[in-house]
């Protein structure tokens, strides 16, 4: 019963957001929808992007004029007329490892800054690093443990010598009993919010770029696949599903990018 209740208020909810969707749509125009058609549906969508709108906000649109126009209204151009928002595909920030080695100088929490460089030797997501228990660290096999990772899904990643150099220093530190990274309350691990922070008040020491917890993955990839690791390594200690979200990485190198020749560096020209 309780789920149904929640179908219901779900099925509800999204009723209400397609009715008030379409009544800006009437609004704009100042007309009853069933007397407009595409052309003024493709100039509200136009009208959206200027006022920069998000990309879920203008799906939201897409899907109740959608539904509007197809099922309420039975109009046989609707599908093919109201196209969807395509998600402008961003190439993520990647720092150089000189910039990575000044980003985790400047956190001075030695706890946060053991969470970041954790991340960063082991490619990480934040929600992996922060639920580490001491368990998980295994040094005769020089693997760390990630349970229940992103896709509920187990993995095992490398275990740089050079950071469990660091754990036993920071274990000597903390003597956690079972969180490798325990938070201010007795028997929780740190929590998310107060690592991203503190990574973003150190932006300063790399020019104040836009640096996120995120960042210490991609630079872990991007500088995996610049020393020689291949594409199918990286995925796995990633934890990628498809090769093809890895393969991003060939796209944000710079050092790769550096390294190939164009074609043009084989003509010989004219001065």
């Amino acid at each position: 019963m309780i789920e149904d209740m929640r179908l219901r208020n779900l099925a509800s909810g999204t009723i209400y957001n397609y009715v008030g969707q379409v009544a800006r749509f009437a609004r704009y125009f100042g007309r009853s929808p069933a007397e407009l058609g595409p052309e003024q549906v493709r100039a509200y969508q136009l009208h959206l992007v200027k006022k920069r709108r998000s990309f879920s906000s203008l799906n939201q649109t897409t899907c109740a004029l959608r539904f509007l126009y197809q099922r309420t209204l039975a109009k046989d151009w609707a599908p093919e007329r109201i196209p969807y928002a395509k998600k402008v595909k961003k190439l993520p920030l990647v720092l150089s490892q000189q910039e990575v080695e000044r980003l985790l100088t400047a956190i001075s929490h030695p706890l946060h800054r053991m969470v970041a460089m954790t991340m960063y030797a082991a490619g990480l997501r934040i929600s992996e690093a922060v639920s580490l228990k001491i368990a998980d660290i295994d040094s005769q096999q020089m693997v760390i443990r990630v349970v229940q990772g992103k896709g509920r899904k187990d993995r095992f990643v490398l275990l740089s010598p050079v950071l469990l150099g660091q754990l036993r220093q920071h274990h000597r530190r903390y003597r956690s009993k079972d969180w490798l990274f325990p938070g201010a309350v007795a028997g929780q691990h740190i929590t998310m919010a107060a690592v991203s922070m503190t990574i973003a008040d150190a932006r300063h020491a790399v020019g104040n770029k836009r640096v996120t917890p995120h960042t210490m993955r991609h630079c872990f990839a991007t500088h995996l696949l610049e020393s020689g690791t291949d594409l199918c390594t990286i995925q796995a200690l990633l934890g990628h599903a498809s090769l093809k979200t890895t393969a991003l990485y060939l796209h944000v190198s710079r050092k790769l990018i550096s390294q190939v020749k164009s074609p043009l560096d084989g003509l010989t020209l004219p001065s």
